[in-house]
């Protein structure tokens, strides 16, 4: 059960009517208020609640029940001092926390010991089916039908009193399909006691007697794993949730025998009177904890040395207080920390090489992550817009989560030593949630700016928690939606280096070839400027013409037959300076070397130096080439077309069809796919062109008679497009189809590509 925060409940007494109170605190410690403030003891002697005292910084009764005026003297919000505090903590955490996590309760972390998550049997993937037991007591009987509560586990479709879903469908759909948990609901069974007697007495025993003595089930088909054990077992009993003693929604281990089988992990929590009690929240959160050893993400106040309660994670993820968003109708999303702490993650975006990425919401296979150089520490970053699940969150953009597996969520502090297992990182930067002041607000996640978002200079920062740079820095998000848009990486600076080379070569005299000289570039980055600097003898410059060729096969003519009769051309040409004099982009040698930026810098380059009259004859002594580029990562870009053609039949032309791109860069991989629709694909010859003319093989009359071929190609299963890799990507990309045979017809409805440059 997440911690309540003074939300108002019904509590019953021996004496006297059910009252109002306010309620603080969780299933292991919590404290009780009056509606205006005045903290109150349940006096067992008297059978009703009284006003309470502080005794030796111990909660005591005062003796006054709250029917009678309070003492004048009384202060609001009295408290356990924090060594009570934690004392009835220790104790009740030990008994509801199986043996095998138990170990010493002042030093449990939130997090425990097996990589973030919680010891025990843990049921992340495949199919699942639990045991859900319907409760009455002697007194009390719910209205609610064995249909419904079937409905709320089950259904596919499940949308009754305002849920989202089923209890089935949420944990399909936050796993992406990996866990499918499902329900045997049996009951109502009916106690022998009233309900007050389960208060101090666990009920488990007597509901579980009945369901196998008397209703006859079968322990056996609610063990996943053929280990004897029952995988998950569901309390719900009648009436609305009692924040007491036993009744009080929790999780715990319970190790009952019956024949070959015995219980383990169960959740109790109350089901309510009428149908229009039923929420999926809690269930949801209780059975994170059964199936998936999920922790709590919120501070208990109580443990690791610390005394002061704080949100965690706050709404932002069904194990915090993410189960009571819309009345606990639609529990917020389990965050992508603990996906993939479950196993439930498929795809790790690399955040740590600058780029542009795009952060989809609701794709719960996918996280975005960046690493620290240290293992246990790391960022990870969500699209929590207000969309689906999460259309009820307190704010609506991207999140940042600061992940550490060696925190506790007892933590707040968030030191060196002292930090939470997962923070989000507040975009206002105010620490709302470390200090208790709420458990969510419009101003948590991060909108729509430009320019740098965060990075180790910024309120809030990405530093490490020991207070180093990161290196993480976000820039441009775009505004919630769907699909959040930014840029993101290290915080790289541009670099410059040179490369020269003195050839000493004769430029032949009157010929249109002119002589070569080659450097070459082994280090990658994008061209932000670029100067060159030639040193040329000759006697009549104005015969000469001197351009250079970059890797990707652009141009820049230098110099072309200016300076007349002059002599020797020593001169540097500096893109820069299209920059800082705008009034240079006149001249045309400047402006030319404008069409390298953005490239990649990486490979040979070429001057070509032409004597195009007779009689002068001159050398090429030396040049160089002065570089500022921008580290690059891999990008990616994707391009299709619908061309919807038809194959004509048994004819060698075939169809052509051209997808036109201008990104500059060298082909890293290559996807390339085909939607092509024909009755006997052994008739079929596929071929990629490339931008230079290469030809690749993809489909060579394979298959007989089969029909279309709807597929992708990449350089594993296809090792001929390897032959692509490094060539320039900008261009024209063609896809040509033969139909080599006779009889059979087809069309291409659809092809494309997903390059990385």
């Amino acid at each position: 059960m997440s911690a309540l925060n003074g939300e108002v409940i019904i509590a019953d007494q021996s004496v006297g009517d059910p009252i109002q109170l306010k309620i603080f605190g969780d299933e292991f410690y919590a404290r009780r208020e009056t509606i205006d403030g005045y903290t109150v003891v349940y006096d067992t002697q008297r059978g009703e609640y009284c006003y309470a005292k502080l005794a030796v910084g111990r909660l005591v009764s005062s003796g006054i029940p709250l029917h009678k005026n309070k003492p004048t003297t009384l202060r609001k919000h009295l408290k356990d001092s924090p060594k009570v505090r934690n004392e009835k903590f220790g104790l009740r955490y030990q008994q509801l926390r199986p043996s095998e996590e138990v170990g010493n309760a002042s030093v449990m972390r939130t997090l425990g010991a097996e990589g973030g998550l919680l010891e025990g049997r843990k049921l992340h993937q495949g199919n699942v089916q639990g045991l859900t037991i319907i409760v009455d007591f002697d007194d009390i009987r719910t209205n609610i039908s064995h249909a419904d509560v079937d409905a709320m586990f089950n259904s596919d479709n499940y949308s009754q009193n305002g849920n989202f879903c089923s209890v089935k469908r949420y944990f399909e759909i936050v796993s992406s399909d990996k866990l499918t948990y499902t329900n045997l609901v049996v009951g109502p069974i009916r106690l022998s006691k009233r309900r007050s007697h389960y208060i101090n007495n666990l009920l488990v025993k007597e509901a579980m007697d009945i369901v196998v003595d008397d209703l006859g089930i079968d322990l056996q088909q609610f063990d996943s794993k053929n280990e004897g054990v029952v995988d998950a077992i569901n309390f719900l009993y009648a009436g609305v949730s009692q924040y007491d003693g036993d009744l009080w929604p929790h999780n715990h281990f319970q190790r009952l025998s019956y024949g070959n089988m015995r219980t383990h992990y169960y959740q109790l929590t109350g089901l309510g009177q009428h149908s229009v009690d039923l929420r999926i929240g809690t269930i949801c959160h209780e059975n994170g904890h059964l199936l998936c050893r999920f922790p709590d993400m919120y501070d208990y106040g109580k443990r690791d040395g610390d005394f002061e309660k704080s949100q965690g994670i706050g709404r932002y993820c069904l194990m915090g207080s993410g189960n009571h968003l819309n009345d606990r109708r639609t529990p917020a999303p389990i965050c992508g920390y603990l996906r993939e702490l479950a196993g439930w993650v498929d795809h790790i975006i690399d955040l740590n090489s600058a780029g542009e990425f795009s952060a989809t919401h609701g794709q719960y296979d996918s996280i975005l992550k960046y690493t620290t150089d240290k293992a246990n520490e790391y960022f990870v970053i969500e699209n929590r817009s207000k969309i689906a699940l999460d259309r009820h969150l307190p704010s609506s953009g991207l999140a940042i989560l600061h992940c550490d597996t060696l925190g506790s969520n007892e933590w707040q502090e968030g030191t060196r030593n002292e930090h939470y297992q997962c923070a989000l990182v507040q975009a206002d930067g105010h620490l709302d949630l470390e200090n208790n002041r709420n458990a969510g607000d419009d101003t948590d996640l991060f909108t729509a700016q430009s320019g740098i978002v965060i990075s180790d200079e910024t309120v809030p920062s990405s530093r490490e928690w020991d207070d180093t740079d990161s290196g993480l820095q976000l820039r441009d998000v775009s505004e919630p939606a769907s699909v959040i848009t930014f840029s993101a990486g290290i915080s790289a600076k541009p670099s410059h280096f040179t490369v020269s080379s003195s050839p000493n070569l004769v430029i032949p005299d009157n010929d249109s070839a002119g002589v070569a000289s080659h450097l070459s570039v082994n280090s990658a980055g994008e061209i932000q400027a670029i100067s060159v600097s030639v040193q040329i003898i000759h006697s009549w410059i104005s015969d000469l013409k001197v351009s250079l060729r970059s890797p990707s096969g652009s141009s820049a003519i230098l110099h072309d037959r200016t300076g007349n009769d002059g002599d020797d051309i020593f001169e540097t040409w500096n893109s820069l300076e299209l920059d800082s004099s705008p009034e240079l982009a006149s001249s045309p040698e400047l402006a030319s070397l404008a069409v390298f930026h953005g490239e990649n810098v990486e490979g040979e380059w070429t001057l070509n130096v032409q004597d195009n009259a007779s009689a002068d004859v001159g050398r090429l002594l030396f040049w160089e080439l002065n570089i500022e580029v921008n580290p690059v990562s891999v990008r990616e870009i994707e391009i299709e077309s619908t061309p919807n053609l038809v194959i004509p039949d048994n004819n060698f032309q075939g169809i052509t069809s051209q997808i036109s791109q201008n990104k500059k860069g060298h082909l890293k991989e290559i996807t390339a796919w085909v939607d092509i629709e024909h009755s006997y694909i052994g008739d079929l010859q596929v071929e990629l062109l490339a931008p230079s003319g290469r030809i690749v093989l993809l489909h060579d009359k394979e298959g007989a008679s089969k029909n279309n071929i709807k597929r992708s190609y990449n350089t594993i299963d296809t090792p001929s497009l390897q032959g692509l890799l490094n060539e320039s990507i900008a261009g024209n990309w063609q896809l040509r189809i033969r139909d080599l045979a006779s009889a059979d017809i087809g069309v291409l409805q659809a092809w494309g590509l997903k390059i990385s440059y």
